[in-house]
């Protein structure tokens, strides 16, 4: 079917699309699989063979220009530093520093300290009736942990991930149009003082680590730039703190609908890492990738034209009948996964998803060591607006 003969009309920035977008999703896999938005200017691919091949093809589908529908429109020059906005070589010699800060054996580290903090933020709620998975949980672990490992103070903390809200926040149905020309002044507000200070007191941080690293950068070795050292730090803080708050939060909602999956869970916690995939399958928590076309590229029997913006739907992807059957749209927790898409996939998969799991692990554990059954108070809920991620501002839940 042409992107020109279905009536379909799929708004990223639409906020009664974004309560339940996967309806819209199926029309578009099934009728449209290369869809185009006139009004914004963009196609989309719904499919998950499709998203996925997007994903891999990053010489046709670049970064370099951001992953972001309004930041590509916007012409911002990123400042070197920022992984998710680069393009191999560049890339290549960036992600290996940040590879060596999340390895699987230094966030296993992490467990025992990421276990007491859930404990002590859930106690206080045992016998209450209720908390909220985002305001008790989902948002502040991460953020204690994310800025633990970067070195930021605790008392400052919850500032600094207030402007990371802000930052991405809609407050109305469209793009947001203020983003911050000079993205490097904005990262130095935030985080120079810090830096400042570990280049005088260095600890066992990512901060530090970043300050004395060095890269290959064609041929020549290095130490990282003052501009790189400060996008590196603003780009691990941002990721750092809004997926897993949503992934915890869509774990809260989805259990609390799903009350049978839940109490076999609650039986037996052995279940709970695949519990977690399934929540990461049936809620991406980032659901939409966009990248800018560098070359006409033919889909679907059409050209689309160099110079476009194509945003790769995972979270459609991710309940693709073709790759998941026919209960694709079904909550599962016994499914057996081979791969999903909510970490992205190929040169820019997540480097924080070993992180993200161990977290998400930990806190349903803890939760359900004290509530092994709740509801979510529906009338007091918020769901979060942003266009980068998809989730809950606030999911308070009454326990029993």
């Amino acid at each position: 079917m042409s992107v020109a003969d279905s009536d379909i009309y799929y708004d990223p920035y639409d906020f009664e699309i974004d309560v339940d977008p996967y309806p819209l999703w199926k029309r578009m896999r099934d009728e449209a699989p290369l869809y185009y938005n006139e009004k914004y200017d963009f196609y989309a691919l719904s499919r998950f063979d499709d998203v996925e091949k997007g994903l891999l093809n990053w010489k046709t589908f670049i970064s370099g220009k951001g992953m972001i529908l309004e930041l590509i429109r916007s012409g911002i020059a990123f400042p070197p530093g920022n992984v998710l906005f680069e393009d191999p070589p560049i890339h290549d010699a960036h992600r290996g520093i940040l590879s060596r800060a999340f390895t699987p054996r230094k966030m296993r580290g992490l467990e025992q300290e990421i276990r007491d903090y859930c404990a002590r933020t859930l106690d206080p709620h045992v016998g209450s009736g209720g908390f909220d998975f985002i305001a008790d949980i989902g948002a502040p672990m991460p953020m204690r942990v994310i800025f633990m490992l970067l070195g930021v103070p605790e008392q400052d903390q919850q500032a600094l991930r207030n402007q990371i809200d802000a930052s991405i926040r809609l407050e109305a149905g469209a793009p947001r149009d203020d983003f911050h020309t000079d993205v490097l002044a904005k990262s130095a507000e935030m985080f120079e003082a810090y830096l400042e200070y570990r280049e005088e007191h260095p600890s066992d941080d990512i901060m530090t680590q970043l300050l004395t690293a060095e890269i290959d950068d064609g041929g020549t070795t290095r130490r990282l730039s003052r501009a790189e050292v400060l996008t590196y730090v603003n780009n691990i803080a941002a990721a750092g703190n809004e997926t897993t708050t949503r992934l915890i939060g869509w774990m809260g909602k989805t259990l609390a609908e799903h009350p049978d999956q839940l109490r076999q869970i609650a039986e037996d916690h052995s279940l709970i890492p695949q519990a977690v995939e399934e929540v990461l399958r049936f809620e991406a928590p980032s659901p939409i990738q966009s990248r800018y076309v560098n070359a006409d590229t033919e889909l679907y029997g059409q050209v689309v034209p160099e110079g476009s913006v194509i945003s790769l739907l995972n979270g459609s992807g991710n309940r693709d009948e073709r790759e998941f059957g026919p209960t694709a749209g079904e909550f599962d927790i016994h499914r057996r996964i081979g791969h999903h898409l909510s970490f992205g996939y190929g040169l820019h998969f997540c480097m924080g998803a070993n992180l993200a799991r161990l977290e998400a692990r930990i806190a349903l554990e803890e939760v359900l060591k004290r509530f092994p059954h709740w509801e979510v108070d529906y009338g007091n809920a918020e769901q979060a607006r942003t266009s980068t991620v998809r989730g809950w501002e606030k999911l308070p839940v009454l326990t029993r």
